[in-house]
């Protein structure tokens, strides 16, 4: 049986079940950030959390610099979205509208948890209500907690979300969770160094490609310093010599 008669016609509607009860635009809207073509990893340290993606420009025309998946959310809080570009800037915003209302309404900026299920909750929303599609994208969220330290999250176009050591979205997703829990096994945590390398190391492997620094989009948020960073190109190539030298 074809993947177009198993469906019959349950994918035309985002709020109808299917007989075996399956929601199947939602999993289209999954299969819209595998397709991506790009692979986001997040990795929590002890007291440094990661997020590093690929930067591909799509044409040799455009101005690199205008092309980024990476984003500050809050001062504290930002994240990686992995999917539709568009979608994802539309998410973004949304997110900032969220952490904003919630520091105008009680006094004290968002917490990364608070956030990850603010925005779990919307996109839960786009599941049940016929007016709204799914948004096609994955959003992992890192932020310093002052009483809980680093924090590492990821929301899903189904409404979930939950808390990592370590995590990826994108292409190839499955290879770098399998990559990621080899190299995770023990309660070991990292320090900020370590949680860089891993997060590259992944990309490296699953990938199976060696890096440049424009190749790559890096931010970290440490305890030594919790705002949120995105690392410039000379920092990125800095890191890639290191763990070059390394080896």
């Amino acid at each position: 049986m074809s993947s177009r008669s198993a469906s019959a016609g349950y994918d035309r509607h985002i709020t109808i079940f299917s007989p075996d009860g399956r929601l199947f635009q939602v999993e289209y809207a999954f299969k819209a950030i595998s397709n991506s073509g790009l692979t986001s990893v997040g990795v929590r340290g002890k007291d440094s959390v990661v997020i590093a993606t690929q930067k591909k420009v799509p044409d040799k025309l455009i101005d690199p610099s205008t092309v980024t998946h990476v984003f500050g959310i809050t001062p504290l809080i930002g994240c990686v979205v992995t999917g539709l570009d568009p979608d994802g800037r539309t998410h973004i915003m949304r997110a900032r509208q969220e952490a904003a209302e919630f520091k105008y309404k009680y006094g004290y900026d968002i917490t990364p948890d608070m956030l990850a299920k603010r925005m779990a909750n919307i996109n839960q929303v786009y599941t049940q209500k016929a007016f709204m599609r799914p948004l096609g994208v994955s959003m992992i969220i890192i932020g310093w907690d002052h009483e809980r330290g680093p924090q590492l999250y990821k929301t899903d176009p189904a409404g979930y979300f939950a808390g990592f050591r370590a995590t990826a979205a994108g292409a190839k997703h499955q290879e770098a969770f399998n990559f990621l829990e080899k190299k995770l096994k023990g309660d070991e945590e990292l320090n900020a160094e370590d949680s860089v390398e891993l997060a590259i190391a992944t990309l490296s492997s699953v990938l199976s490609a060696n890096f440049k620094a424009q190749d790559l989009e890096i931010a970290i948020v440490t305890k030594d310093n919790p705002m949120f960073r995105i690392l410039t190109t000379e920092e990125i190539d800095a890191e890639l010599t290191r763990i070059a030298e390394k080896d």
